[in-house]
């Protein structure tokens, strides 16, 4: 279920953030959507998400309706959550909470998982950051969000996304985005023109004094995690992280 999972504390007695990012490694499913598909858009049978994403809120340790994902739409909007939605998801791709046992949760299938946590705090994030995203600075607006509400060293861990040399791209693209963050200009395996969104939101989360984990691992190149660029119909794995309350996990 877990392409990578760690828990962090600031002290041994102490609270908890837990992170993790996940894959096609949890057998449900079946064709384009086998594994462990947990986006409710993409053509998969809505019964077998929710159960996917049940399976998942259990496996961290909380209950589902603490499992929060945003209907996501390539903008720059961030929410901040403070328990589980009242109705549908909010039109947003960041959400920031500083409630203990919240679970947020991003979708992503080649895009840049961002989660954020600062343990002292107790205040997480979760952004979803593909091309636009990166062009319309949403992962600075969530660090301001995260210090909103009262973060004072806010960290991040980037998970694994389509790679540069996998990410080609039109040349009038690629200068758009070295524009914002020069170091996501870069070449395709064949040399052409691309993009590497992941190298240019740790440039910006750099930028903003945020220190930054990553987490390796190339959708477009690793089978065991969906990619759109790769097969076109396919699920979406999740980036999600919970501020466990102290003694709780």
């Amino acid at each position: 279920m877990f392409y990578w999972r760690a828990t962090i504390r600031a002290r041994d007695d102490g609270p908890g953030i837990e992170a993790a990012f996940t894959d096609r490694a949890a057998n449900r499913g079946a064709g384009p959507y086998a594994g462990l598909n947990l986006g409710g858009h993409v053509g998969d049978d809505p019964d077998a998400v929710e159960a996917n994403r049940a399976a998942l809120a259990t496996a961290l340790g909380v209950t589902r309706e603490r499992l929060l994902f945003l209907n996501q739409v390539h903008g720059t909007d961030v929410v901040e959550a403070s328990g589980p939605w009242a109705g549908e998801a909010p039109e947003a791709d960041g959400i920031v909470s500083r409630t203990s046992e919240l679970a947020l949760a991003v979708l992503v299938a080649d895009c840049v998982p961002v989660l954020l946590h600062d343990v002292e705090a107790g205040v997480v994030g979760a952004v979803h950051a593909g091309r636009p995203g990166l062009l319309g600075g949403i992962v600075p607006r969530a660090v301001a969000a995260m210090r909103d509400l009262g973060a004072r060293q806010p960290a991040a861990i980037v998970g694994p996304s389509v790679c540069g040399r996998c990410y080609e791209v039109p040349e009038e693209m690629a200068l758009a985005a070295a524009a914002v963050a020069p170091t996501s200009q870069t070449s395709s395996w064949t040399g052409t023109p691309a993009i590497d969104v992941a190298a240019g939101v740790t440039e910006q989360l750099a930028s903003a004094g945020v220190a930054v984990q990553r987490v390796a691992g190339c959708t477009r190149e690793d089978e065991q995690l969906y990619s759109y660029r790769r097969d076109g119909t396919t699920g979406r794995l999740a980036g999600v992280v919970v501020a466990h309350a102290a003694g709780a996990r």
